[in-house]
């Protein structure tokens, strides 16, 4: 099996990556399924350390920084997120590097007639792509020997693929109104959903909540038996100067003060950082790691600077909660006229609240769409807008939209591509080949194996 023989054969299964509204139901994503692959495969996801992420935002970031840390400390990590920005392989790095194209090619064969018995007994229904793939990251990092394995769930939490190890460490990252017609309507059935990771008397690090998603958490960890670690409460960050790199803060953690240097823009990556330590601690990582680890941190497409003069800023937010902490995020790190924002969105996401949080500080709005199934129509992004008394319009594909915020764009003004990590892939992706005059950093932080 060769490389595009094997991508073409873990998309052919359903993937709800693809599919909005998916049906979050143990009939769609039944554990047992997973677990009787991996059964098949030797149970590759029981050999490393694991730390266990889940959360409306951050949880991506998170990861990185804690997995940036572990190989700092001179272990060998495997890291496991979703989704990717322009290659999947992304989805599967050892030490940062991803997967060779050779390798998961070999892993998908190896994985294929597993896959094939599992679905001709069809116990407990057919495997998904995001389960094959999980299985996949389990079987390459067992296969390149980690001593810890970083997860990311991607949905929900409880019934997510990635739910069936023995974690080291839980974090929860912060919870805020993200699929709702999937999780539940309230922060308290979806505090309920991340809760689902948790397993009793493991470290549980919880980033700042809302008080309905908060006691949710406190009651399942009480119940559990699990070690609850809340971050604003039992650690603590201050932020001490912002600059275009990066940011500077102070973590006060549980056993020491760690002053950081972080390449990453936000304060809600400050609050990140504060719970990456957290987990770290727990883990009896040594502090000058965790300084090492998290100033060599890379997570491309959020707050990510293409460019200056004018500023080409882009970021996946793709909820009102991110699209706020986009808007402060800009307050704070740059100094401009007037904002561009050139924006598209998921079908399944709030539009509305979206543009409430952005609309303030913007100009102009060229609303587009990203080439993935799930993109929203534009008008819908344009009509949000113009109900906010913020100029806005339908452009025709990226390119297209990026072409006239330049057009519009002076010197000094800031042009930011946002509301979903699908239409910042494609920015990115026009940024390496279609315009070079970008000088876009992912290149770099993106190594093959």
């Amino acid at each position: 099996m060769d490389y595009s023989a094997a991508i073409e054969y873990l998309l052919s299964f359903t993937d709800y990556e693809r599919l909005p509204g998916q049906a979050y139901a143990e009939a769609n994503f039944d554990l047992r399924r997973v677990e009787a692959l991996l059964a098949k495969l030797g149970n590759p996801h029981l050999g490393p350390r694991t730390v266990h992420i889940a959360g409306t935002k951050g949880k991506g970031s998170t990861a990185a920084m804690i997995a940036s840390a572990l190989q700092a400390a001179g272990h060998r990590v495997g890291l496991y997120t979703s989704p990717h920005l322009l290659d999947i392989r992304e989805r599967f790095q050892v030490d940062g590097q991803l997967i060779h194209q050779n390798e998961l090619a070999a892993l998908v064969a190896q994985l294929k007639p597993k896959v094939e018995a599992v679905n001709r007994e069809a116990s407990f229904g057919l495997l998904t792509t995001f389960e094959l793939l999980t299985a996949l990251a389990f079987l390459h990092f067992a296969r390149q020997r980690v001593d810890y394995q970083v997860l990311e769930v991607g949905l929900g939490g409880r019934l997510d693929a990635t739910n069936v190890v023995v974690p080291s460490v839980c974090v929860i990252t912060s919870l805020s109104l993200d699929h709702t017609a999937v999780l539940g309507p309230t922060l308290a059935h979806i505090a309920q959903e991340k809760a689902g990771i948790i397993k009793p008397g493991v470290v549980v690090v919880i980033a700042p909540q809302r008080e309905g998603a908060r006691a949710v958490l406190r009651a399942v960890c009480r119940d559990k038996g699990a070690r609850l670690v809340e971050v604003g409460q039992d650690i603590t960050w201050e932020v001490l100067s912002r600059q275009e790199e990066g940011q500077a803060l102070v973590v006060g953690g549980r056993q020491g003060r760690y002053k950081l240097w972080l390449p990453l823009l936000g304060d809600h990556q400050a609050e990140n950082a504060a719970v990456a330590v957290a987990a770290l601690e727990a883990l009896e990582v040594d502090a000058l790691s965790i300084v090492a680890g998290l100033a060599g941190v890379s997570w491309p497409g959020r707050l990510q600077i293409l460019r200056r003069s004018p500023w080409l800023v882009v970021d996946g937010a793709h909820n009102p909660y991110s699209a706020a902490k986009l808007a402060q995020a800009l307050r704070h790190y740059f100094d401009y006229q007037r904002l561009i924002l050139v924006m598209g969105a998921s079908s399944d996401k709030d539009i509305a609240g979206m543009a409430e949080a952005l609309a303030p500080q913007a100009s102009l709005v060229l609303a587009t769409s990203s080439g993935h199934p799930r993109a929203s129509d534009p008008k819908e992004i344009v009509l949000q807008f113009l109900n906010r008394g913020v100029e806005a319009r339908v452009a025709s594909g990226l390119e297209s939209a990026l072409r006239q915020a330049q057009a519009y764009a002076g010197p000094r003004d800031l042009i930011c591509v946002t509301g979903s990590l699908f239409l910042v892939a494609e920015a990115l992706e026009l940024a390496r080949t279609a315009v070079p005059r970008l000088q876009v950093p992912v290149a770099a932080s993106l190594r093959e194996g």
